[in-house]
């Protein structure tokens, strides 16, 4: 739940959020944003601070400043008229609520076709976007940037967010059973190899989003992407960027890496 003082920003926020507000679901945090007496400025490019004091997360970087106590759900959030800075507070906020249950936000974007999930994991450049803009009709696109994933008793399923990437486009709001991982590397040819698991559990780690040093939170994390290995299927996807890319991928999901 986030609350403001100033309608502008208010309406703002339900623009830039649509499709993701629920007004009639339970809120896990409650956070209320204070714009008037911001301290802050709008350097979003100053180091991001994430630590947890006597029981309360604080978050700082150059344009927010903004505290939340885990255990009653409830924040304040001081920061400029730009929306970014919440962006980044929903982030942190999320992947401390995910890393409790199993599950994570991963530098990925990701897509649903025939009812199953796909991702597409790299740093930035190694072609997230790309394959977002190539995706047939048949797709539906969660996200070109950041990707949730959740955990249950029934296994993994990725999810759609509101964080875009280069395409500006939020992902639609749904879910399903994530099939597969692919580890995105521009080449030549299209083809997808398998990767051994070490390989696959190092470069999963460079790309999940936590913020926080807590050791205790950060083994969880790393047991987390673990567990999620071995119960996806993990490749390495080597592209050429064009849509016959999309082929392959369903056809070779699923493999055993």
């Amino acid at each position: 739940m986030l609350r403001s003082e100033s309608r502008a920003f208010q309406q703002t926020l339900e623009s830039r959020y649509a499709g993701f507000i629920n007004p009639a679901a339970h809120p896990h945090a409650i956070f209320d944003i204070d714009l008037r007496n911001s301290p802050v400025g709008s350097n979003a490019d100053e180091d991001l601070q994430v630590e947890l004091k006597a029981g309360l997360w604080s978050f700082q970087r150059g344009d927010f400043v903004a505290q939340w106590d885990p255990d009653t759900g409830v924040g304040q959030i001081h920061q400029n008229e730009s929306p970014y800075g919440l962006d980044s507070v929903l982030r942190i906020v999320h992947s401390l609520l995910l890393a409790s249950s199993g599950g994570m936000l991963i530098h990925a974007a990701s897509a649903i076709r025939g009812g199953r999930a796909f991702l597409f994991s790299g740093v930035s450049g190694a072609g997230k976007t790309t394959i977002s803009r190539l995706a047939p009709p048949d797709v539906t696109l969660l996200t070109d940037e950041i990707s949730y994933i959740r955990r249950s008793p029934d296994g993994y399923a990725a999810c759609g967010t509101p964080f875009a990437g280069e395409l500006a486009k939020a992902g639609e709001n749904c879910s399903a059973p994530l099939d597969t991982i692919f580890l995105l590397e521009k080449g030549r040819a299209n083809r997808i190899e398998p990767i051994p698991v070490a390989q696959a559990a190092q470069a999963l780690m460079r790309n999940i989003l936590f913020f926080s040093h807590d050791r205790g939170l950060v083994e969880q994390v790393f047991e987390s992407a673990c567990r999620l290995i071995e119960s996806v299927s993990v490749q390495r996807l080597v592209f050429f960027p064009d849509a016959h890319i999309w082929e392959i991928i369903g056809a070779t999901a699923g493999a055993t890496t």
